[in-house]
Formats: C-alpha cells, structure tokens, sequence
C-alpha cells in the first residue's frame, strides 16, 4: 500500500504558488478529462485508457488487382463468356440477357 502513487492534485494540474490556496478561476477539463479517463481504467471500469494508445503508424497496404486470386478469376470468367458470345449486348432483336440453363 506504501508503494502506490497517489495522485492528489487537483483537476487544474500544477499550482502557480503565487495564488492563493482556493479554487482556481478555471478548471482545466483536458486534465480532468485525462485524469478520469486513467482513473476509471485503473478501476476496472473501462479495459483501458484511450489516451495510452499510439495513433496508427502503418501506412495502408496498396492493391494490385494483378495479384488478387479473386480478381483473376472475375477476368477469367468474363473473358470466358465474352469469348463465347454469352454477353451480348442487349438490342431489339436481342431482348433477354442470355440464359444459364442448357437448352433442351
């Protein structure tokens, strides 16, 4: 219990000693808000302090549709069926988009 950092400023962060004691003209809310949200982590109200987390350093991942699998195999479909004429475009002699049932 010795060992434990007490903290017992008070919300408006270090006192300027040429003031006197009483409360001061403004709060600082930045510092209680900091203070609060450490308190309450350390209690076990929340799982952690939001302010103890780094911002995010990882610039994003580019994409190469070159080397995606699935974006291959949408290209490889498509040229199937334009190679067997299966995506025609729709004209008045040609209405209905083309069926994927066998003709029987």
């Amino acid at each position: 219990m010795a060992d434990e950092h007490v903290n017992t400023e008070a919300a408006e962060g270090h006192r300027d000693r040429r003031f006197h004691g009483g409360t001061p003209a403004h709060l600082d809310d930045e510092e209680l808000a900091r203070r609060t949200a450490e308190e309450r982590a350390e209690a076990g109200v929340t799982d952690y302090n939001p302010n103890d987390i780094p911002p995010a350093t990882d610039a994003p991942v580019p994409f190469d549709p070159a080397a995606d699998n699935d974006e291959q195999d949408i290209e490889s479909v498509t040229a199937r069926q334009e190679s067997e004429g299966e995506t025609t475009p729709l004209t008045p002699d040609n209405p209905f988009p083309p069926t994927r049932y066998a003709e029987s």
